[in-house]
C-alpha cells in the first residue's frame, strides 16, 4: 500500500504522529508539507510574523528528521485542494491520511479535498485534542457551555492513550515523476519573505519543545498551581506554541506532566491537566459552535456599542496606556510574540472593559503577533475577558489593572522587564505611577507625560462607563426577546 501522509502545521513531529507510524507499518510512504499561499505568500508571512517564523523553522527540523529516517519530506508549492489530490493522482497513492482540523475554513478545506480526491480515501486521524470532537457532551447529547462540568464529563469518558514513540526508519520514497518533482520547492527562509530575525522568538522544532518540556517538568511544575499567576517569575511550561504547531502532541504533554507531579504534587499536576482541558474545552465550543469566529457565544451581545478610538487602541497595541501592568503585557507581545497568561486577560479586560473596544480588534492584534495563536483558544479567551463567551465570567467583573498588578506582580519584576522607564519606582509605586509623590517620580528619572504617559482613562469612570453601556445594551435586548416572545406566542 502507498499512502500519502500530510503534515499540515498542527502535527510537526515524528513522535506520537499516528498517520505516519500506520502509514510506516502498511507499506510506501510519502511525506508532504504544502506551502500554501494562504499562509506563505510573503504578504501573509508578514501579516503572521511570528507563527511563521517558528513554523519554518519546525518545518526545517522536520526535514531533516524524515530525511536521517531514510526518506525524504516532498514540500510543494501550491493551494492544498489543488496541489493534495493532483499528487494523489500522480503518485497513484491508495489513500491520504492527515490530523483532524477543526476549525470551520480546514473542514470545509478537507470536504473540498475529500471530493477532489474521488475513490481515493481521505483519511482523518485525531490527536489536535485529548478528546475526539464530539466525544464529550451532556447527558441530552449537547455540547457544553460551562468549562467545569465539561472536564468532569472528560476525565469520566475519555482514556488519554500514551504517546507512540517516533519511527526508527521509514521506506525509502518511491520514484517521482517528473511532473511531482516539477511541483517541489524548497522551505522559504525568514528573509525571502521579508521577515527579519527575531532572537527573542522561542526556537521551533520537536527537539526543542522536548527540552522546554523537560525544563518546565525540572523546575517550575512542582509549584505551578501558585506559578502560573507570577507575572514575574519564570513559572509557566511556555509549551502553547508547541502544543499549538504540534512539534509536542497534546496527549505527550499530559502523559509527562501527570507522571513527573500527580504523586508529589498532586495540586500542580490538577491545576496543570487542568489548563489542557481548558484547550480542549475551547476546540470543543469552536466545533459546535463556528459562528463564534463571527458572532459573540452568547447572542445577547450581538451589536453591543463598542466605541471606535484609534488613538486609544494604539495605545493599547503600543503598550503607551499609562497602566503599567497593561503596557507591559503589549510591550511583552511585540517583543516576544508572547504574553503571560495572567497579562493576556489584564490586557483583554482593559481593551474592552476599560476603552470599550470591540474584543475582535484586540482578538486580531493577538493572532497577528503572538506565536501560539491558534483560533480556538484566542477567541475563547477573548470573548470570555470582554463578558460574552463561555463559563461564568460575569460581564459586570472589571479587572482593576493596579490592584491585579500588585497581587500578580508585587515587587513589580514584569513591569520592570518591560517598561525600563519605571524600573527605578518604589515596589509600591510602580504599577501606579501617578500615585507616587513629585519627589520620588524625580528621584527615579519618571517624568509624567513625557517620559511615560499619564493614564489614557481614569478607572473609576472606565468602570462605569462599561457598565453603563452593558447594562442599557443587555436590558435594550431583553425587552426585545420579550417582545419577541409575546409575537410569537399571539
Amino acid at each position: 500500500m502507498r499512502t500519502l501522509v500530510w503534515f499540515r502545521g498542527k502535527d510537526l513531529r515524528l513522535a506520537d504522529h499516528a498517520p505516519l507510524l500506520d502509514a510506516a507499518k502498511a507499506g510506501e510512504v510519502v511525506p508532504v508539507f504544502v506551502l500554501d499561499p494562504f499562509f506563505f505568500a510573503p504578504e501573509r508571512a508578514r501579516a503572521l510574523p511570528n507563527r511563521i517564523r517558528f513554523l519554518l523553522a519546525s518545518l526545517v527540523e522536520l526535514q531533516d528528521g524524515v530525511a536521517s529516517r531514510g526518506s525524504r519530506l516532498l514540500t510543494v508549492r501550491g493551494k492544498s485542494i489543488e496541489v493534495i489530490p493532483r499528487l494523489a493522482a500522480e503518485l497513484r497513492v491508495d489513500r491520504v491520511v492527515a490530523h483532524r482540523w477543526s476549525e470551520p475554513f480546514g473542514i470545509e478545506r478537507d470536504r473540498r479535498i475529500t471530493a477532489a480526491l474521488g475513490a481515493t480515501p481521505f483519511v482523518l486521524y485525531e490527536g489536535e485534542t485529548l478528546a475526539a470532537p464530539g466525544q464529550v457532551l451532556t447527558g441530552s447529547g449537547e455540547a457544553f457551555s460551562v468549562f467545569t462540568p465539561f472536564a468532569r464529563a472528560l476525565a469520566k469518558t475519555v482514556t488519554i492513550a500514551p504517546p507512540r514513540a517516533a519511527p526508527r526508519s521509514l521506506p525509502s520514497l518511491p520514484d517521482l515523476p517528473a511532473s511531482v518533482e516539477a511541483l517541489e520547492a524548497p522551505v522559504p527562509t525568514p528573509e525571502s519573505l521579508g521577515l527579519d530575525v527575531r532572537a527573542a522568538i522561542l526556537p521551533g522544532g520537536e527537539a526543542a519543545a522536548r527540552a522546554r518540556l523537560s525544563r518546565f517538568l525540572r523546575r517550575a511544575a512542582g509549584r505551578y498551581e501558585v506559578s502560573r499567576n507570577a507575572m514575574g517569575e519564570d513559572g509557566t511550561s511556555r509549551l502553547s506554541q508547541d502544543v499549538k504547531f504540534g512539534t509536542l502532541s497534546v496527549r505527550s504533554v499530559w502523559h509527562a506532566a501527570k507522571a513527573a507531579l500527580e504523586d508529589e504534587h498532586p495540586k500542580a499536576w490538577r491545576t496543570y491537566g487542568s489548563e489542557l482541558v481548558w484547550r480542549d474545552f475551547a476546540y470543543d465550543v469552536l466545533r459546535s459552535r463556528p459562528h463564534v469566529l463571527e458572532r459573540p457565544f452568547r447572542p445577547e451581545w450581538e451589536g453591543f456599542p463598542w466605541r471606535e478610538d484609534a488613538a486609544a487602541y494604539d495605545a493599547w497595541a503600543q503598550g503607551k496606556t499609562g497602566y503599567p501592568v497593561v503596557d507591559a503585557a503589549a510591550r511583552q507581545l511585540l517583543a516576544e510574540g508572547f504574553v503571560h497568561n495572567r497579562a493576556r486577560m489584564i490586557s483583554a479586560s482593559f481593551l474592552c472593559k476599560h476603552l470599550l473596544l470591540s474584543f475582535r480588534v484586540g482578538e486580531a492584534h493577538f493572532m497577528r503577533h503572538l506565536t501560539d495563536a491558534d483560533w480556538a483558544s484566542n477567541d475563547l479567551g477573548w470573548q470570555w475577558s470582554a463578558g460574552c463567551g463561555v463559563d461564568a465570567q460575569p460581564w459586570f467583573r472589571v479587572f482593576n489593572p493596579v490592584l491585579q498588578g500588585k497581587r500578580f506582580d508585587p515587587d513589580g519584576a514584569y513591569v520592570r522587564r518591560w517598561v525600563p522607564e519605571l524600573a527605578r519606582l518604589p515596589d509600591r509605586f510602580v504599577h501606579a505611577p501617578w500615585e507616587a509623590p513629585p519627589a520620588t517620580l524625580a528621584e527615579a528619572g519618571v517624568d509624567l507625560g513625557r517620559t511615560y504617559p499619564e493614564p489614557i482613562v481614569d478607572h473609576a469612570f472606565a468602570r462605569g462607563r462599561f457598565l453603563a453601556a452593558a447594562e442599557g445594551h443587555l436590558r435594550g435586548r431583553k425587552g426585545k426577546s420579550r417582545v419577541a416572545s409575546k409575537t410569537k406566542g399571539s
